[in-house]
């Protein structure tokens, strides 16, 4: 079964004929919201859950990450689509681009990262040289093809802590660092999915210019990139729904 995690500017999924809501209890304590379970014409059935709760009430850091991935887990989720706003540490990189990253610098703190939690459990080491699956990044990149949506092929996403923005220095770091793209949600998303075995990949929206690049040199200029984010939603929309309808190779 595939999953799609919505995040800023992406609440609900458009389209999408709902079958079914299911609470689901985890051991870590209640995941954002229900799933909402449903078909997007012909497709299979897929999931939708809105990290960020309804009403867009959980800040990044209060997301309970663990119950969201375990809920998926349990209901038979094996591959997952996280759709994430993301600010632009790269100039090149204009607000309305759709960026697959490729890879990943957690700079978050505090937040429960993994399953292993107990002293009576072995120690469970997941390899995440790359933090985004392949074969579900091939996936999407060939849905955009049919779709003629552009989407850029690859970048590093650096996950900061939030909810606040980061300072213009701490851009310029992470542009040393040799990040793409900033957002707070992708960790540790990914590395929970890889302790469970799912497929998991972020789809990035660039909503602005990080602090001190392009247009946001003073401040954050959110309101002159906002026509261009909402058009790029409605093309994440488009990419979703062509996806959802292609083969699944899990369950094939």
């Amino acid at each position: 079964m595939r999953a799609i995690l919505g995040g800023t500017g992406f609440y609900r999924m458009a389209g999408l004929t709902p079958t079914r809501r299911q609470a689901v209890r985890t051991p870590y304590g209640l995941p954002s919201g229900a799933l909402t379970f449903g078909r997007i014409q012909e497709c299979s059935e897929i999931v939708f859950l809105n990290r960020h709760g309804y009403g867009h009430t959980l800040a990044p850091h209060l997301i309970n990450y663990r119950a969201n991935l375990w809920a998926l887990h349990e209901v038979g989720v094996r591959q997952i689509i996280a759709v994430a706003s993301t600010g632009a540490v790269r100039a090149d990189c204009a607000p309305g681009s759709l960026v697959l990253p490729d890879q990943l610098i957690d700079y978050t703190a505090g937040r429960a990262g993994t399953f292993v939690d107990a002293t009576d459990r072995p120690v469970v080491h997941v390899d995440m040289t790359e933090p985004y699956d392949a074969a579900l990044r091939e996936e999407l990149l060939a849905a955009a093809a049919a779709c003629n949506i552009p989407v850029v092929d690859g970048g590093t996403y650096a996950c900061t802590q939030g909810p606040r923005l980061e300072t213009a220095a701490e851009i310029r770091r992470l542009a040393r660092d040799g990040c793409d793209l900033v957002g707070m949600t992708s960790m540790p998303e990914a590395a929970l999915a890889r302790e469970l075995g799912i497929a998991y990949t972020s789809l990035c929206v660039v909503s602005n210019y990080a602090a001190g690049v392009g247009d946001s040199q003073r401040e954050i200029a959110f309101d002159g990139a906002q026509a261009r984010f909402e058009a790029a939603m409605q093309s994440v929309q488009h990419l979703l729904a062509a996806w959802c309808q292609m083969p699944d190779p899990v369950q094939a």
